[in-house]
């Protein structure tokens, strides 16, 4: 029903959505023929599971976290005033610094206090981390239909990744809160590599620990940056709307599809998000 709700959500702010042509596919006790059969091949779907076409040819899924899969934008509301205030300066709207979601910390810096601050960055970076460290993990939700998504797609054989800006334990620990730490076969942080997203280097290092080439897997995420990382590592994208962003952003991104929010991706009974 949660995923119900994002898709209304999104109907409400758009009266058009792009999506691939024709019906959503079910694989019912068989296999994809884009896939093959048997673990050595790649996923099986089975057990009556209905994939998302745009996702199905899909050796791996990779994920977005932030308002892909779960919404810590209080713990950074919280966090990204904690560090502005040690720097001196005012708190910024709660919904100013949900705009910067997904972004480095460091540009979200210069969006929300200029430019001149970011000689600063550095001091700004530890005040965050510490406060951070106290309170993002316990503010952070999965989303509608996330742990369905997760569970769905590792038993049915696809690899299973996220790639984000945050820092990988905390995505670590997020997952082991809930008990989904199991599902996720790769994480990808911003400690991890040299450049964040919008750069590609996130996402082909999660190919490539997963051995899979970056044209079988798919990378769905909810922002122009998820997009621009996407298109720069030859990964196939496949759009959320459960973020900040509009629909019209993606019109100018080769997006696969665009859902209302990753609930969309997989389903049971009458469809896919159900």
């Amino acid at each position: 029903m949660g995923a119900r709700r994002l898709r209304d959500d999104a109907r409400a702010r758009s009266r058009s959505r792009p999506r691939l042509a024709g019906p959503d596919v079910t694989f019912v006790g068989d296999f994809h023929p884009a896939i093959g059969g048997g673990d050595d091949d790649g996923p099986v779907v089975t057990d009556s599971l209905h994939i998302h076409q745009a996702i199905a040819p899909a050796r791996a899924v990779l994920f977005d976290f932030d308002f892909t899969l779960a919404d810590s934008s209080e713990g950074i509301v919280v966090c990204m005033n904690h560090a502005l205030g040690r720097l001196g300066l005012p708190p910024a709207p709660a919904d100013a610094i949900r705009m910067t979601i997904g972004l480095d910390l460091r540009t979200a810096l210069g969006i929300l206090a200029g430019e001149e601050w970011r000689s600063r960055e550095d001091d700004f970076l530890e005040h965050f981390v510490r406060k951070a460290d106290e309170v993002m993990v316990a503010s952070t939700c999965f989303l509608p239909g996330a742990a369905c998504v997760l569970r769905t797609l590792h038993d049915a054989g696809y690899r299973v990744g996220i790639v984000t800006t945050k820092y990988r334990h905390r995505v670590e620990d997020a997952l082991e809160r809930d008990s989904f730490r199991a599902l996720v076969d790769v994480i990808v942080g911003a400690d991890d590599v040299p450049r964040p997203k919008p750069a590609p280097d996130g996402l082909l290092r999660a190919a490539g620990s997963l051995e899979i080439p970056t044209r079988d897997c798919v990378f769905v995420g909810d922002s122009e940056v998820d997009a621009m990382a996407a298109r720069a590592a030859g990964v196939p994208f496949v759009a959320v709307l459960s973020g900040t962003t509009g629909e019209e952003v993606f019109a100018g991104y080769p997006v696969r599809a665009v859902l209302a929010g990753v609930g969309e991706v997989v389903g049971e009974g009458n469809g896919p998000g159900m």
